[in-house]
């Protein structure tokens, strides 16, 4: 249930912030939030993140079709029975559902957030992209975390048995 609560939460909001940005800023228009670090802009991004890939819609529009589709039917496959990987995979996949989203209807993304320091600007980005980052972090992070801690599964809690080493 938690995933697709997370998926849901993030596809809404992505949704609903591209659609403020649309119809509140010119294109290419940035407004800064915090001077010299962050702006509010909008931008349309044909590609994948960085624009690496511009002009690919439709290749990445199938690219997130297969990706939804081998997630939620292989899920069991490599994810564990965490809280983490839960959430992993809700953000992940209402990251690519956002993004798919404006690729079906639009043609392109929406990014707004942008960050950038004197001359170095990082890529604009929006809701979606940072769920997709953040839950691959988690997955690798906590996939990491549990391998090197790993739980002795087969250990017999009964009482008056010793521990199986």
């Amino acid at each position: 249930m938690l995933p697709l609560v997370v998926a849901v939460v993030i596809a809404l909001s992505d949704q609903w912030t591209k659609a403020i940005v649309r119809g509140s800023f010119a294109l290419g228009e940035s407004r800064p939030v915090i001077d010299g670090f962050f702006n509010f802009a909008y931008v349309r991004n044909t590609g994948a993140a960085w624009g690496i890939l511009g002009g690919q819609n439709t290749s990445l529009t199938i690219l997130s079709v297969v990706m939804l589709v081998v997630m939620v039917v292989f899920r069991r496959s490599f994810l564990g029975n965490t809280w983490e990987h839960r959430l992993a995979l809700g953000l992940m996949v209402g990251g690519i559902i956002g993004n798919l989203l404006d690729r079906v209807r639009l043609g392109w993304v929406t990014d707004f957030f942008d960050f950038y320091i004197g001359n170095w600007h990082w890529p604009a980005f929006n809701i979606a992209d940072a769920a997709i980052c953040t839950g691959v972090g988690i997955y690798i992070v906590s996939a990491f975390w549990v391998s090197q801690h790993p739980l002795n599964e087969h250990q017999d809690d009964s009482p008056g048995k010793p521990a199986a080493r």
